[in-house]
């Protein structure tokens, strides 16, 4: 009984200085990339207006992209909600890379760099998450 607990849970990731730095220092990026870019939507940048336009399923969806965006990135600079913050946001950027690729006709590099950001921070904080999930 005490192998088949052992081997369900992972052991907790240890990160050195540099690994802690390297993955706050990811968050702030993402932070301020995603503050930027949902600050634009919020407020109604023209760019914005014309992508959500091009988009088609009307601007009710910008403000709604634009509030996640921006409730994410204020929860990658708070340590215990970074993890939640990040994992909004690897669909959202599913759903960005989609609509670049499928629908506008433009490059998904910038959705797919930020979608690899807030994957990393997910996977980084796994255990956060798994903690938290175990307690509910």
């Amino acid at each position: 009984m005490a192998l088949a607990s052992s081997l369900t849970q992972a052991p907790p990731l240890r990160r050195g200085r540099t690994g802690a730095i390297a993955l706050w220092t990811v968050q702030v990026l993402l932070a301020g990339m995603f503050l930027m870019a949902g600050g634009l939507k919020l407020f109604g940048a023209p760019e914005m207006v014309a992508l959500f336009n091009a988009v088609g399923i009307g601007q009710w969806f910008r403000y709604v992209t634009g509030s996640i965006e921006v409730s994410s990135a204020i929860a990658l600079l708070v340590p215990s909600f970074a993890v939640f913050g990040a994992l909004a946001l690897v669909p959202t950027m599913v759903g960005a890379v989609a609509t670049n690729l499928f629908i506008v006709g433009a490059s998904p590099a910038i959705p797919m760099v930020l979608l690899l950001g807030s994957a990393v921070v997910v996977w980084a904080r796994w255990q956060q998450l798994v903690d938290v999930l175990q307690k509910v």
